[in-house]
């Protein structure tokens, strides 16, 4: 049996201690099934990294993209 390494959603550190370990959501992926967010057991109700300067910059590459060159 292996042992599955968690890393924390919040402090993106491993999570060496198995009972330390919980579950806080569900990612969905792309292609094929999504995992589980893990976050040690003092972190979870933190919150996580702020998407939003990734979505803007997301949006801005896809516009730039999908704009024909002049």
């Amino acid at each position: 049996m292996t042992l599955a390494l968690h890393v924390c959603r919040y402090c993106d550190r491993l999570i060496t201690e198995p009972e330390d370990a919980v579950p806080v959501g569900y990612e969905l992926g792309t292609s094929g099934s999504g995992w589980i967010v893990w976050a040690h057991s003092q972190h979870p109700l933190l919150p996580g990294p702020d998407a939003t300067p990734r979505n803007i910059l997301a949006h801005i590459l896809i516009t730039r993209a999908l704009q024909p060159d002049d």
